[in-house]
């Protein structure tokens, strides 16, 4: 046992004074780092090594919005902001002419660090190298290219059928909440919605939520989730009473592709048999591997999840959202009920040429996107160096972009009095925001399904305010809940009354 023991503690010794050498390299890049961009303005760091990780889960575990701490950070520091997290450096950027300049030009891709991150959770492929984190420009682009079909003009509007048929459905829970007096959570019920639209219109599925349950918007919510904690919270898999959360993650994205396979092998089945397909997202997905010359299962997968989550989760929150403050502002829901009244009067169907007659209703859904925008946000990636502001960027960073929509539509320097709610920021006639309103993000990689979204939006808010008097319930926030997109925390808690019945 003598020289078995003895080689063994020196093996021990040797692999702790290995791993010393490797800790104390690391620390010296690290302060390496530090050098290079500490003299751009920021923060305190919190540690040496975290940087400011433990400012960003202490605002989480407080269920609070993380991008208030960056409106914070970013109103003491000024336009380019610094942030730490172990050798990652990230730059905010609230400069509109720095958004046009990094949005607008080809020449800074997406963050390949950050969207890798993305591919996969926890060692399960997520979003893998789908249309919105391929940082491939080459492959995107013939990604993007296949897709734009699905989201033309003439093949949108063959979708008001489907988005009046699906809200109508809604209107009918809501005429038998309204009979019963029951209260009705919004944002449950127009996620129900929303996710009933996108799995038929995108992928053939008839899911009817509205009135069925099904396990999907648990799922997504546990992804978003899931997306949220990995990306800002580095030493996750360290935490063992974690795990159950992360195994929920991975359950859930297992769902949720197993489905797409499900979708992808019945439409597969369909055009072998020589059946007419719809030109949609489904067939498009199937198209763009074909184009690229092998059928890769998984690449296909990649782009059902991406479409399938955001396709109805940004566009449920902004409805929510729209929901809550009509609810709050009583002058505001009359004027935009008049002109509700006024285009369509009492018809049940709303036809396209309908939704260009709503232009108070498109300055709501505006305004409501400035004050609450549902999406994540982006990041560019910047290779060389780069003066913003006149302060100098070394090359090889990070630049956070999008996620400062909610940032610059919170700052009185671009929207004076930013908390009010005030559609008439977006008149037609209005100045528009230069650099300082960007949702969708702008440029060459912004949202391909913008219009969709928005006319859904539209068909499913006008409704609502059409047939219901509604009020909200007291007691109830109207704080934000952060789960890697912005809902109401509470779910906009509603009474409900048809309009039919107020006037008797």
């Amino acid at each position: 046992m003598g020289p078995v023991f003895e080689w063994l503690t020196r093996v021990t010794i040797f692999a702790f004074v290995l791993l010393l050498i490797l800790f104390a390299c690391y620390c010296m890049y690290v302060k390496y780092i530090h050098m290079k961009y500490d003299h751009i303005p920021g923060p305190p760091r919190d540690s040496f090594l975290l940087g400011h990780s433990p400012s960003v889960m202490k605002v989480m575990q407080d269920g609070q919005v993380v991008h208030s701490k960056l409106l914070e950070w970013c109103e003491k520091y000024g336009p380019v902001c610094r942030f730490n997290t172990l050798h990652y450096v990230t730059i905010s950027v609230t400069s509109p002419e720095a958004n046009k300049e990094f949005l607008m030009s080809p020449k800074y891709p997406k963050d390949p660090y950050v969207y890798k991150r993305l591919f996969s959770f926890f060692g399960t492929r997520f979003m893998g190298s789908g249309l919105v984190t391929n940082t491939d420009h080459n492959h995107w682009y013939r990604q993007r290219r296949m897709m734009d079909p699905a989201f033309s003009n003439s093949y949108l509007r063959g979708l008001m059928t489907t988005f009046n048929q699906i809200a109508e459905d809604l209107m009918e829970k809501l005429d038998k909440m309204a009979e019963s007096r029951t209260p009705a959570h919004m944002h449950n019920l127009v996620n129900r919605v929303t996710l009933s639209v996108i799995a038929k219109v995108a992928f053939g599925i008839d899911l009817n939520l509205i009135e069925t349950e099904s396990p999907f918007p648990k799922a997504i919510e546990m992804c978003l989730k899931g997306m949220v904690h990995y990306l800002r919270d580095p030493l996750m898999l360290l935490k063992p009473w974690k795990w159950k959360f992360i195994k929920d993650v991975k359950d859930a994205i297992k769902l949720l592709r197993r489905t797409g396979e499900e979708c992808i092998a019945e439409r597969k089945r369909v055009i072998q048999n020589g059946e007419e397909v719809p030109k949609d997202i489904l067939t498009q997905i199937l198209k763009s591997a074909e184009e690229d010359e092998h059928d890769d299962l998984e690449q296909m997968l990649d782009n059902f999840l991406t479409f399938f989550i955001a396709g109805q989760e940004t566009t449920a929150n902004q409805i929510s959202f729209a929901t809550m403050e009509l609810g709050r502002q009583p002058e505001i829901l009359k004027k935009l009920r008049q002109e509700i009244d006024d285009v369509l009067g009492a018809k049940k169907d709303i036809q396209y040429e309908d939704l260009g007659k709503l232009t108070y209703l498109s300055q709501v859904l505006k305004e409501t996107l400035r004050l609450y925008p549902p999406a994540p946000g982006t990041s560019r990636w910047i290779e060389e160096d780069v003066v913003v502001n006149g302060i100098h960027v070394p090359g090889g960073v990070q630049v956070l972009l999008s996620m400062n929509s909610y940032v610059m539509g919170r700052m009185e320097e671009f929207f004076p009095d930013p908390l009010k709610f005030d559609p008439e920021r977006f008149h037609p006639d209005a100045p528009k925001p230069y650099f300082t309103y960007f949702p969708f993000a702008l440029g060459p990689r912004s949202c391909l399904g913008k219009t969709f979204s928005q006319m859904e939006a539209k068909v499913v808010l006008a409704k609502l305010v059409q047939r219901f008097d509604f009020q909200l319930l007291p007691g109830q926030s109207f704080d934000i809940m952060d789960t890697g997109t912005l809902r109401p925390r509470d779910g906009v808690l509603c009474s409900i009354r048809s309009r039919s019945e107020s006037s008797e």
